[in-house]
């Protein structure tokens, strides 16, 4: 984004700048108690029971859902948006996962291993993930009814409908897609149940996105008309300015 506007903000003196500093502070520690606040209500959250078999296509063939821990008790997957018929993936979806690799020593160590799933065919994800140079796991759901049971993909009926059901709501199918994203967190426990114990839509997984909080601190912040329409797949910022960078791409 062009960050040679003019500001808007006043020019003090330094005594100045510190009094309105602190003011921001308080508001800024107000935040950080509320996310406490929030992170406890997550984990206290009650649970459910996964009952229903799901089969994943990998690179190493047909996996469960109980396979995807890879010896772990803690599960997060990722619902990317790259469905069958896609060219590529989703550019916000290509965004947050331009955050994981190096983040997964750390969470797998702390005993949670991270799956991102999408509905196209294994081959197209394999292509997809070479050309955005990422290492993470990524699995197909193609041919399961994984992505439909959490709420992340939609049938053409779905989208022919009066609404479908996207967020913890009922939305207008106008403003939904085949795929949307969304991450979901499971547990396995010692005798090999899954409970799905806590899932997060649209911009619910901002948090992840690092480069977002950086810039969120930067002078001009984010600089968006609308959500994230700054962004482009990371292989893509040299190209044409009049692509498109908000579209999810197929």
């Amino acid at each position: 984004m062009n960050a040679n506007v003019s500001p808007a903000n006043a020019v003090v003196f330094p005594e100045e700048w510190l009094e309105a500093r602190r003011e921001l502070l308080a508001l800024e520690k107000e935040e950080t108690r509320l996310r406490d606040k929030v992170r406890a209500a997550r984990r206290a959250l009650p649970w459910v029971r996964i009952d229903k078999d799901y089969v994943f296509e990998t690179s190493d063939g047909p996996k469960s859902l109980a396979d995807l821990f890879d010896g772990r008790s803690q599960l997060m997957v990722y619902h990317f948006m790259l469905g069958p018929d896609w060219d590529a993936g989703c550019v916000g979806c290509s965004f947050l996962s331009d955050h994981v690799d190096g983040a997964l020593p750390h969470i797998n160590n702390h005993d949670v291993t991270w799956v991102t799933v999408s509905r196209a065919p294994i081959e197209k994800i394999k292509d997809y993930k070479k050309r955005m140079g990422w290492k993470f796991p990524w699995v197909s759901s193609h041919g399961s009814d994984f992505n439909f049971d959490f709420h992340v993909s939609f049938t053409k009926e779905d989208l022919a409908g009066d609404k479908v059901f996207y967020n913890f709501e009922a939305i207008d199918p106008a403003d939904a897609h085949d795929e949307l994203p969304g991450l979901s967190a499971f547990y396995r426990n010692e005798k090999g149940e899954i409970f799905h114990t806590y899932s997060s839509y649209s911009r619910g997984g901002e948090e992840i996105i690092g480069a977002l909080m950086i810039l969120d601190r930067a002078p001009f912040g984010r600089n968006e008309e609308t959500i994230m329409d700054f962004v482009k797949r990371h292989d893509e910022y040299a190209q044409a300015p009049d692509a498109d960078p908000s579209s999810c791409c197929h």
